[in-house]
C-alpha cells in the first residue's frame, strides 16, 4: 500500500490475484469478524466517514484483466481492477469511451468508480456510471459470489442489482468484474465560455440555455479562487482559460458560464456559431471559444475539480432542482467568500470547496450550510472533511433518510457482520 492509504486503520493488506482469491479472503474475514476495506487506486477515499477500526485492506489491483469485448455490440466486461485509463486506451482503439468523467484516471479503477457511482460534467448529457453498468460480478460480506445483469444492453435481468451496488462505497459487496454498455468516440469537443458580472446575469443566461437549439454535453457555473488560474473565461497567451483577476473574498468577482459540445466537427461548428448567435443576444459580446485539442485540458480541468476532494479541506456536494443552482451558489459565495464552486448547473449538482477548518467544519454544515440547502429543498453530503474534523454521520450525510430500516435490512442481508468498509457510509455494524 502507498501513502494514499495511510490514514486508513489498516491492520495488514492482502492483494489477492484472481477473484477466487478474493471470495476467499471475505470468507475469511467474515468468519473471523474482521473488518475489510476494498481499495481500488485510492482516489476517492477522502469521500464518506473516516473508518476507525483496525482491518484488511483488500486491494482489487491484481484483478486488471480484460475479459470480453465484443466491440460491434457496444459492451466491454473487465475485472475492478482495471484503471479508467487502460479501459480508455482500450475502448479508443475500436472508436469507443465510456463518456462518464471519472478524476485521476491513470490510478481511478473501473471498481471504485462504479463504487462510487463517478460522474462528472458530462452527466449533463451523458449520466452517471450507474447508466452505464449492465452486470457485474461481486462477493458479498460471507465470501459468497454472486452475479447481477448480463454482458448484452437489452438484457435486464438482475438489473436493479446492479443499480444497488452502484454507488454503495463497498458497503455491499467487493466488486470483482463489470460488464459496461460505451459509446462510439465523437470527433471532436468545444466549448463556449463567458463571464458574467453576478449572479442574476449567470441565472438569465443559464435559463436560455432551455431554449437552445444546441445540444450541450455540459452546462458548468464556475466561481471562486481555484478558477482564477488556468480555467475561465478570459483567453490568455497560451489558449487557455482563466477567470479575470478579482478581489479574492469578494463574492461579488465574476462567474463563468461554461458550455461543452461534443459531435461530428460540422456538428460542433454549427453548434459553437448557434450558441455565440444566441448569446449575443442575450448581450454577451465577449465570449471565448476553445475546440479540438484545446478543449481537452478544459474537460479535464472540469474533472479534476472533484479529484481535491481526497486533500485537506472541507468539499460538499449538492443536489437541488436546476432552477435552485443560482440562488444557492448566490448563498455558499456569501457564506464563504474563500470557497470555490463548481456547479453541474444543468444537472442540479453544486461542488463546493469551503475554507473551514477543523474546529469550524461540523457549525458551518450543521447551522449554516444544511439550513439553506434544506430551504431550497435540496440533499447534501460532506464527500471530505480538513483535518482534525470528526465530523459525525448525521453531519456527514444529513438526516436519516425515508426507507431506512429497509435500507439496513438489505445491508444485513448482504454483509451480516459488517465487514464490508465498516465505518465509511451510513451503515453502522449490525448489533451482535
Amino acid at each position: 500500500m502507498n501513502n494514499r492509504f495511510e490514514n486508513l486503520p489498516f491492520a495488514g493488506s492482502v492483494a489477492p490475484c484472481d477473484q477466487d482469491a478474493v471470495r476467499e479472503v471475505v470468507r475469511r474475514a467474515w468468519q473471523d469478524g474482521t473488518p475489510l476495506y476494498p481499495i481500488g487506486g485510492g482516489t476517492h477515499l477522502g469521500w464518506g466517514a473516516r473508518p476507525v477500526e483496525p482491518g484488511l485492506g483488500l486491494s482489487l489491483a491484481g484483478l486488471n484483466r480484460v475479459v470480453d469485448h465484443p466491440a460491434r455490440d457496444l459492451t466491454i466486461t473487465v475485472e475492478a481492477g482495471v484503471t479508467i485509463a487502460a479501459l480508455a486506451k482500450r475502448l479508443a482503439a475500436e472508436g469507443q469511451r465510456l463518456p462518464v468523467d471519472v478524476p485521476l484516471p491513470a490510478q481511478a479503477t473501473v471498481g471504485g468508480a462504479v463504487a462510487v457511482n463517478a460522474a462528472g460534467p458530462r452527466q449533463f448529457r451523458w449520466g452517471t456510471m450507474r447508466d452505464y453498468v449492465i452486470g457485474l460480478r461481486a462477493v458479498d460480506g460471507t465470501g459468497t459470489a454472486f452475479s447481477g445483469g448480463g454482458r448484452v444492453v437489452k438484457n435486464a435481468a438482475g438489473y436493479g442489482l446492479c443499480r444497488l451496488l452502484t454507488g454503495s462505497m463497498g458497503t455491499l459487496g467487493v466488486i470483482a468484474q463489470v460488464t459496461l454498455m460505451v459509446k462510439p468516440t465523437p470527433e471532436t469537443s468545444a466549448f463556449v465560455a463567458c463571464e458574467v458580472p453576478d449572479c442574476d446575469a449567470a441565472e438569465a443566461l443559464l435559463a436560455g440555455l432551455i431554449h437552445t437549439h444546441t445540444l450541450p454535453a455540459a452546462v458548468e457555473l464556475l466561481a471562486g479562487p481555484a478558477w482564477q488560474n488556468g480555467v475561465g473565461c478570459v483567453s490568455d497567451p497560451s489558449g487557455s482559460l482563466r477567470l479575470s483577476e478579482g478581489r479574492v473574498g469578494d463574492p461579488s468577482y465574476p462567474l463563468c458560464v461554461v458550455v461543452g459540445l461534443e459531435g461530428s466537427a460540422v456538428e460542433v461548428q454549427w453548434m459553437i456559431g448557434q450558441l455565440q448567435e444566441e448569446w449575443q443576444k442575450a448581450g454577451i459580446v465577449s465570449a471565448v471559444t476553445l475546440a479540438g485539442s484545446q478543449a481537452d485540458p478544459l474537460w479535464e480541468r472540469l474533472t479534476e475539480f472533484a479529484s481535491v476532494f481526497v486533500s485537506d479541506g472541507l468539499a460538499v456536494r449538492i443536489h437541488v432542482l436546476p432552477g435552485s443552482v443560482v440562488p444557492l451558489v448566490r448563498r455558499l459565495r456569501q457564506l464563504d467568500p474563500q470557497g470555490s464552486i463548481q456547479a453541474h448547473a444543468g444537472s442540479g449538482i453544486v461542488l463546493a470547496r469551503l475554507s473551514a477548518d477543523g474546529k469550524g467544519a461540523a457549525a458551518l454544515v450543521d447551522q449554516r450550510l444544511r439550513p439553506e440547502v434544506r430551504s431550497v429543498g435540496g440533499s447534501m453530503i460532506v464527500l471530505a472533511q480538513p483535518e482534525g474534523a470528526e465530523l459525525s454521520l448525521q453531519t456527514l450525510f444529513g438526516p436519516v433518510p425515508e426507507g431506512w430500516a429497509t435500507m439496513q435490512s438489505i445491508q444485513r442481508q448482504f454483509d451480516p457482520k459488517g465487514i464490508l468498509n465498516r465505518g465509511r457510509f451510513l451503515f453502522a455494524p449490525p448489533a451482535s
